[in-house]
């Protein structure tokens, strides 16, 4: 005779919702938007159905959108029209960005504003750093950089900067940087666990960032190792992280929650393009149901301990509640 029957909670809607562990909020979703100067009008991106490139103009639209529908935060990658070896258009406090920044958050106030902090969309060459005449990405000189741009970011209005790049260091630098120019309360999301992967094509479709040559293997990290990700982490941490981030989110699930386990402070994770146009297109050929395929996948990622997710799906998702 059985005495323990896990079915008998399952028997019933109300009862499996009332016992759901794990439950989905809107204001924990960011959504990524992509900024590119020069624009006459939004332009489709291919490789992710329902995703545009942006001029100011219609990011104001999309912003409108967003909050409408109850999203609290954005996050913004920017795309030059010129490009150069210094990444010159990132720091420019001119910048189309650091304009579209002002703009969003003069119309917007309560859309919180994290914005992307990295190189590779303003280099010529498309890497996260500069690199030397032998074609190395050098570490340490890319560091002054990376914090002029998240400066720029935090004078235009940004609520708070996400650096991406993976160089050494970058977080103490940026930090220190804006705590000499009074933003000593702007909070940083660190990308402190950002693997080489695979998921990325789409997005560097969308960012009009790949790079050039080589790949970004040596500060990118390995996806075959774990204990790393602890280190990165923890180095992040010590430099004065406030948010670490996860990315991928879906193949990395086992980091997320390794992390969690390990430190308090909260963390993100980002679904990335690939990971979202897999679902849309095996969903437009009928092969899985979209719907709940998102929230099925976002609901793992939250369930291996991130508090705050980066996805593509956040207007779907939010027009869900």
């Amino acid at each position: 005779m059985l005495t323990q029957r896990p079915r008998r909670l399952r028997q019933n809607n109300t009862l499996r919702t009332m016992l759901q562990e794990t439950r989905l909020d809107k204001s924990e979703l960011i959504m990524p938007l992509f900024i590119k100067e020069g624009l006459k009008e939004k332009k489709a991106i291919q490789s992710m159905p329902g995703h545009f490139q942006l001029n100011l103009k219609d990011a104001l639209k999309e912003c409108g959108e967003i909050t409408k529908l109850g999203i609290k935060s954005v996050i913004l990658f920017g795309i030059p029209k010129n490009k150069d070896a210094k990444a010159s258009q990132a720091h420019d406090k001119n910048g189309y960005l650091q304009q579209t920044i002002q703009a969003i958050k003069n119309k917007y106030p309560q859309l919180y504003i994290i914005t992307d902090v990295c190189l590779c969309e303003y280099m010529s060459h498309g890497h996260c750093g500069l690199v030397n005449s032998k074609g190395q990405i050098v570490n340490d000189p890319s560091l002054e950089l990376l914090a002029q741009t998240a400066v720029s970011h935090a004078e235009a209005g940004a609520d708070m900067v996400a650096p991406s790049d993976m160089m050494d260091g970058r977080v103490a630098a940026i930090r220190k940087a804006l705590d000499a120019t009074g933003f000593e309360n702007m909070p940083i999301m660190s990308y402190a666990v950002k693997y080489a992967s695979a998921f990325y094509g789409p997005f560097r479709d969308a960012a009009e960032s790949a790079p050039q040559f080589g790949d970004r293997k040596t500060y990118q990290m390995d996806y075959a190792n774990s204990n790393e990700a602890l280190r990165e982490a923890e180095l992040d941490i010590k430099e004065g992280a406030d948010i670490l981030m996860v990315k991928p989110a879906l193949a990395y699930l086992d980091i997320l929650s390794k992390l969690k386990q390990k430190y308090t402070v909260p963390l993100a994770a980002y679904q990335v393009s690939g990971e979202y146009s897999q679902i849309m297109a095996a969903a437009k050929n009928g092969w899985v149901d979209e719907k709940a395929l998102m929230i099925e996948t976002l609901t793992a990622i939250k369930r291996a301990g991130a508090q705050l997710i980066v996805t593509y799906f956040a207007k779907k998702m939010a027009a869900l509640s």
